[in-house]
């Protein structure tokens, strides 16, 4: 009887010894894998780093972009103005224009007899001018 308490306590020493081997395996295993995962998380950190500074720098300079295009809209405002003006202008023009030939217009339908002797002058006078040209 006695050896049988031997042999069962050889057997639960044995069975603790195959215990502790397996255990200290898996925590080395597991001790892999954590150093892994530390390192991956660091390299991670390494590229957000590197993201981060390059989007700040991108921030900035669509900021820039942004601004630049803002002061040459307002040109560009200035400028369309100046246009509008200018059509202003010309219409304006054509306006005054219009009224001078239309009043034109009335006085010749008026005076057709007096317009008619002031072509006649006026036709003298090139012909005189010519004459005298090629003298």
């Amino acid at each position: 009887m006695e050896i049988m308490l031997y042999i069962a306590a050889l057997i639960a020493a044995v069975a603790l010894a195959v215990l502790v081997i397996y255990t200290v395996i898996t925590l080395k295993a597991m001790q892999r894998t954590m150093t892994n995962a530390t390192d991956t998380l660091e390299n991670l950190e390494v590229q957000m780093q590197g993201v981060t500074t390059e989007t700040a720098e991108l921030l900035k300079k669509t900021n820039k972009l942004a601004d630049d295009v803002n002061q040459k809209s307002e040109k560009l405002n200035g400028l369309f103005d100046s246009a509008q003006g200018i059509g202003e202008t010309a219409n304006n023009l054509n306006g005054s224009l219009r009224r001078w030939s239309d009043s034109v217009s009335r006085a010749a339908a008026h005076d057709q007899e007096k317009a008619s002797e002031v072509l006649k002058w006026g036709n003298a006078i090139v012909d005189f001018w010519r004459k005298k040209k090629n003298k």
